[in-house]
């Protein structure tokens, strides 16, 4: 039956695909995104698609109208009519538990490699509606209906609590600085834990810099004056502390550098705290920071073709710290095929708007899964209220989440769709934080 073989349904649900609807609404920078809504005989579903800003140059192409004259080209209006005129119609009639089937005729309509002819931004969105369409007209919990064999698995937060590149308006090249609360038991403790050490931090930063300096950027972490990759991680170790937590016990650190917005192809030098580095030199500074910080989690340290560069620090560092994919292998199977055999790397990040659809989103998880990869369900730096990645971490049991800070609705909404799964799980609810990295 595919997706949702396993589900208990109602006697009689039907769960034939009647009509597919989409609009143009506004994500968390206030552009225009895809919302699809997929309505079966006895039930509906909703998706609407985030948006990145740090893409990779590989992920699948969301389409944009290019017309000055509405939201300065932005638009998604393509977007929109391709969903009600071309993939909603081809899709009507399909049984909404069959996911690959949907899926495949999707990529089928398309027939590109990025998903360009009719937008990655409309097939998402039809992809995941469906998914949700299947789920409600079963009566389950999305998580539920992605299962498969798996156990349900709550995920490990990853707070991004201090943006730059390309998230804030300061001078950090460094995009993402994150706490990862991994000495608790439940998620409910690791998001409390996250939450206030990230009201520490704002203290701290205010009494420093002054009031400016907790405005916050695009994931809702802080923007400070800062320059320097480490200060900001000091200040972080600072503001574990004064939380009343124990760095390294309770809390290590993680990075996403981001290097596509410091990065200059024709010099192949990497602009870094004012200095020009070459790639053996960021690597020693990756090296340096894991020695002098508890930095258990690099995210894109390189340029998204240096598969060497990735794969010298992880056989460098790889047995104490996470190294993560995301521009380097975009939630595409070949890239993380490649990627394996090369030793790249030992974790994904996971963007289903990079994928484009959740047949190929689960393709790239097991694929990674297989290699013994740690897994990270990730967001978009321009996000919706959807909680739909919260399901699906908890449901394909990636075991961590990226969410941003604990702050921002967009961002807030899937930390408490995950605080409400828990609840709902009681002792089913697993969560490994203590178990972190053991077994790299």
């Amino acid at each position: 039956m595919g997706i949702i073989e396993h589900a208990e349904v109602l006697s009689s649900p039907d769960f034939r695909i009647r009509k597919v609807d989409a609009r143009e609404i506004l994500d968390s920078r206030g552009n225009p995104t895809v919302e699809v809504a997929v309505r079966t005989g006895s039930g509906l579903g909703r998706f609407a698609v985030p948006s990145g800003a740090s893409r990779g140059q590989f992920e699948a192409l969301e389409l944009r109208d290019g017309d000055p004259k509405r939201y300065l080209g932005l638009g998604v209006l393509k977007a929109v009519a391709n969903v009600t005129k071309t993939l909603g119609p081809a899709v009507t009639g399909m049984d909404a538990r069959n996911q690959a089937d949907v899926d495949g005729k999707l990529l089928k309509l398309d027939g590109t490699r990025n998903k360009s002819r009719l937008g990655a931004n409309a097939i998402l969105g039809v992809s995941l509606a469906v998914f949700k369409a299947a789920a409600d007209t079963a009566k389950a919990p999305a998580y539920q209906l992605a299962l498969q064999h798996r156990k349900p698995l709550m995920p490990i937060p990853m707070f991004n609590i201090v943006n730059g590149g390309k998230h804030a308006g300061n001078d950090l090249s460094f995009q993402e600085f994150m706490i990862i609360p991994v000495g608790f038991r439940k998620f409910a403790e690791a998001l409390r834990c996250g939450s206030e050490v990230y009201h520490v931090l704002g203290d701290l930063l205010k009494r420093k810099f002054g009031k400016s300096a907790v405005n916050v950027g695009d994931e809702g972490g802080f923007a400070p004056p800062l320059a320097q990759v480490r200060d900001v991680l000091e200040l972080v170790e600072l503001a574990v502390g004064n939380a009343g937590y124990s760095p390294g016990r309770d809390v290590v650190l993680g990075i996403d550098p981001a290097p596509g917005s410091f990065y200059d192809e024709k010099t192949g030098k990497y602009n870094v705290d004012g200095e020009k580095l070459a790639a053996d030199e960021l690597h020693e500074m990756y090296v340096s920071l894991c020695k002098s910080f508890l930095l258990r989690s690099i995210e894109d340290p390189f340029h998204d073709e240096d598969f060497e560069s990735f794969a010298r620090l992880t056989k460098r560092v790889g047995s104490k710290v996470q190294i993560v994919g995301d521009d380097l292998f975009v939630t595409n199977s070949e890239r993380i095929e490649k990627g394996i055999g090369l030793e790249a790397t030992n974790a994904l990040l996971v963007k289903v708007n990079q994928a484009g659809t959740l047949t190929e989103t689960i393709e790239a998880i097991e694929k990674a899964r297989a290699a013994g990869y740690g897994l990270v369900m990730s967001h978009r730096s321009g996000e919706t209220e959807d909680t739909t990645i919260a399901d699906l971490a908890v449901g394909l049991a990636t075991g961590q989440i990226k969410a941003g800070a604990p702050a921002r609705g967009e961002r807030t909404v899937k930390y408490n769709r995950l605080l409400e799964i828990e609840n709902e799980l009681g002792t089913e609810a697993r969560f490994f934080g203590p178990e972190f990295l053991k077994g790299l």
